[in-house]
Formats: structure tokens, C-alpha cells, sequence
């Protein structure tokens, strides 16, 4: 096994400890969780009907209860993870990795706190799990980007990855057995790029599903199942089968020295990440003129090649397909003022004064800004007036990316807004309270906050 891919970050997984960690990779894990769960929560207020069908769905397997559904009841852990998965990407405000290009929040929390509380551990065993999972997650998804984007949604598939690390960890299992839940994480990862254009339900299913695969492959390897012994580096493995371009250094480089959650950006925004520069850049021109929206005659977005063949679909029916629009969500900043929820909602993406401005706007793959990409997700945008003038600005960094990063008090708030109308103040302050005092509480404590509001 010298030549195995997988032994390597087995081996990381089943021997970290929550000693080795540093303190800011302990303080960025418990902001994750913190920020994982507001969008858990904000899924009730902005998507209730994507919060039940994920009830729903659980609740029909009739299954034992091991596990905390957020804002519901108990049941299986990779049921609970597959139910808070798809709460936490509902909002489409999850946390993303710019370089693995995947949402690691919300299919690492769900099963790092599925499995921690189903096996009674503690604030250090559930940090350890989430570090864990971040890591491999984002070195699998660094090893396979980006051809892998092309067909491959990277937190379904990749994150399939960073949920075994999770609930390998959390679960407690030695590196032979580690190893055989990734191999079974590797074996079940799927998750199309489909839903881009129509905006549908399949998106939120890819990180509960990853989520649960990644503890059906931990459950597997306690039972004694075996799994490819090396299912990144086999020719018809991983890797082979997943990239055009596999980096395989990628899987190992820094591990256990460069911590890559702190690499792992927090969004603003409750929409694509690619959306957040141009979103920026259109805000500032806003809030440099004044309201603009009746004089645009058009609206250059000029931004790396991924946009436009990924992001710049115009067909808004749906919320999802708005949060996935990036013309939409400038059209939206210019007439606005403003991105939240609300910019979101079918009266907003119907209104006529948005839908003109949608109209006139167009996404420019800039040979120039694509290079830049993805250590900079750089977009500039460029309003014509109807007089010929032009107004534009530009952003390298959207708020929320490490070089660009939220402060303590603004994820915070950006909690708090999240759990609104759907927590009581006292209940976000406990929230905040126990996650802040992580290491030195039961995952049970946290869970019984978390149960049905």
C-alpha cells in the first residue's frame, strides 16, 4: 500500500487529534458549524417547501432515532445528515472552497455532527470531525478540478469524500477501516451539473445525499465490508474516472500543515459564488451614482470563462434558477440596491423594472480576468447609459473569500439574519453561546438546541 493514494489520507483522518489543531483552524471549524446551521435554519423561512420535503422524506423510513434533523425531530445519523444537508444548501448561503469549488459545509457538518451525536461525543471530537472533513474534501476536489466541473457537481461528488472523513473521524475508526469508507465514498459519488439552466430540486439532494453516503461508508466499514483499497489511485479509479487532468500531488500537499479551512470562504450572499464579485462590483457602482436601473441601455459582465458557460443562463423561473443566474443577480444589485433573500423571491425576479435590466444584460468571458481564476474570482461590470455614458467597477476578491474575509461580528449577524422569524433571540444566543464554548461541551448539549422550533 506505499503506493496507495487513499492510505496516505486514511492515515490523516484516523490519527488527527483535536492537540494537533491550531487554534485558528479550531476557531474557523466552530464559525463553519455556526454559519452551517443559520443556513439550516434559514431554510425554513426562505424555502419551506424544500424544508419539507426534507422532513418528509426521513420521516418515512420510520428509522431509530440516533440523530438531531435540524429544526425537527430525531432519527437515523445518515438520515439526519441527509436531511441537513439539504437544509443547509437550500438557501444557497453554504460556505464554499474556491479551489475544490464546493460547498464542504454543508456535507461536512451534517455528518460530523450526525455521527458525533449519534455516538456521544464531544465539542473536541465534532471540531476534529469537521477538520477532517474540510481537508480531505478540499484536496480530493483540488486534485480532480477543474475538468471535473465540466459534467461533475463538486460538492455532491467530492464532498462524498469530505463527509466520510468526517464520520471516519467522528466514528473513531482506525486508517484500514478509514480507508474503506473512502473507498465506499469514491464508489457512490455522484451528483450531475444538470440543475445550472433549470434551477431544480436535484441540487439541494447532491450534499444531504453526499452527506449520507458518507456515513453509509463508515457503517459499511464497521461491518466488516470491504471496498477498493486504493479507490483514488486505481486506473479505473477516482481520479481516472472523474478528471481529464488528475493532480494527485494535491492530495497530500500540506496536509496536516497547510490547513485548507482556512482557505474556505463564507458567502454574503445567499447565491452562487460566482455571482458575488459581479454582485459587488454592481452595489458599488449603485452606491457611487445612485440609483441607475432607468437609465441602463445595457450591461457588460466581464469575468472568467466558468460564468458564462456555467452561470449566465437568463431563464429565471424559479428561486433557484435566480440564485444560479449571475445576470440576474447584477440586474437585481443595479434596480435593488441591494442582495438578500428577498432579491430572490418570485415577485422579485418577475418585477418588469428587473426583468428589462435582465434583458440587456450580458456575461463576457474576459481572456484577460480568466487566467486569474480561481485564486481570484475577478468580474468587472460595465453600465452603458442610454446617453452613452458608462459606469463600471470592478472586484478580485468577493466579501467573504479568505483575502476579503467577513469579521466575527459580521458572521454573526449574518446568523442571526439567517435564524430571523424562525428562532426566538433567545434561542440564537444559546446557539451562539454553545458553539463558542465548543470544546467544552457534549454534542448532545448542541443538539437539543437544534431540534424542532
Amino acid at each position: 500500500m506505499t503506493s496507495s493514494l487513499t492510505q496516505p489520507l486514511a492515515r490523516f483522518v484516523a490519527q488527527l487529534k483535536f492537540d494537533d489543531l491550531p487554534p485558528e483552524v479550531v476557531t474557523q471549524a466552530g464559525r463553519f458549524l455556526l454559519d452551517a446551521i443559520g443556513c439550516a435554519f434559514a431554510a425554513y423561512r426562505e424555502d419551506p417547501r424544500k424544508a419539507r420535503i426534507a422532513g418528509d422524506l426521513v420521516s418515512q423510513f420510520g428509522a431509530t432515532a440516533q440523530a438531531t434533523l435540524i429544526g425537527g425531530a430525531q432519527t437515523h445519523a445518515a438520515l439526519a445528515a441527509l436531511a441537513n444537508g439539504m437544509l443547509m444548501n437550500a438557501a444557497d448561503n453554504d460556505d464554499t472552497h474556491k479551489r475544490a469549488l464546493a460547498h464542504l459545509g454543508s456535507v461536512v457538518v451534517p455528518a460530523a455532527l450526525a455521527v458525533s451525536e449519534a455516538r456521544g461525543g464531544t465539542g473536541r471530537d465534532l471540531i476534529t470531525a469537521l477538520v477532517a472533513g474540510y481537508e480531505i474534501g478540499a484536496r480530493v476536489g483540488m486534485a480532480v478540478m477543474p475538468s471535473h466541473y465540466r459534467f461533475w457537481h463538486s460538492t455532491a461528488t467530492n464532498g462524498t469524500f469530505a463527509a466520510a472523513a468526517a464520520a471516519a473521524r467522528a466514528a473513531g475508526l482506525g486508517v484500514d477501516a478509514t480507508c474503506t469508507a473512502l473507498g465506499f465514498a469514491g464508489t457512490q459519488a455522484a451528483g450531475l451539473n444538470t440543475f445550472f439552466e433549470s434551477g431544480d430540486d436535484s441540487k439541494g439532494l447532491h450534499p444531504g445525499k453526499a452527506a449520507m453516503n458518507g456515513i453509509l461508508g463508515v457503517l459499511l466499514a464497521e461491518l466488516g465490508a470491504s471496498s477498493p483499497p486504493d479507490i483514488l489511485g486505481h486506473p479505473k479509479g477516482y481520479l481516472a474516472a472523474y478528471s481529464t487532468e488528475p493532480d494527485a500531488a494535491a492530495l497530500q500537499a500540506g496536509l496536516g500543515a497547510r490547513w485548507e479551512i482556512l482557505q474556505n470562504g463564507f458567502k454574503l450572499y445567499p447565491s452562487i459564488l460566482a455571482s458575488h464579485s459581479p454582485i459587488g462590483a454592481a452595489l458599488d457602482i449603485v452606491e457611487r451614482a445612485g440609483p441607475v436601473a432607468d437609465e441602463i441601455a445595457a450591461v457588460e459582465i466581464r469575468t472568467y470563462a466558468t460564468v458564462k458557460s456555467h452561470f449566465s443562463s437568463k431563464d429565471v423561473q424559479k428561486t433557484m434558477a435566480a440564485r444560479l443566474s449571475v445576470p440576474y443577480c447584477v440586474a437585481a444589485a443595479l434596480v435593488d440596491g441591494e442582495i438578500t433573500q428577498r432579491q430572490f423571491a418570485p415577485e422579485r425576479f418577475n418585477d418588469a423594472r428587473i426583468r428589462r435590466v435582465l434583458e440587456v444584460t450580458e456575461v463576457v468571458a474576459d481572456p484577460e480576468l480568466t487566467p486569474l481564476y480561481p485564486e481570484k474570482f475577478p468580474a468587472r461590470v460595465v453600465v452603458t447609459r442610454h446617453d452613452g455614458t458608462r459606469l463600471e467597477a470592478i472586484v478580485y476578491y468577493p466579501k467573504g473569500d479568505p483575502a476579503n474575509p467577513l469579521s466575527a461580528a459580521e458572521l454573526e449577524q449574518k446568523f442571526r439574519d439567517n435564524v430571523q422569524q424562525v428562532l426566538s433571540p433567545e434561542q440564537a444566543d444559546r446557539l451562539v453561546a454553545l458553539v463558542a464554548n465548543l470544546p467544552g461541551i457534549q454534542v448532545a448539549d448542541l443538539s437539543q438546541a437544534l431540534g424542532g422550533h
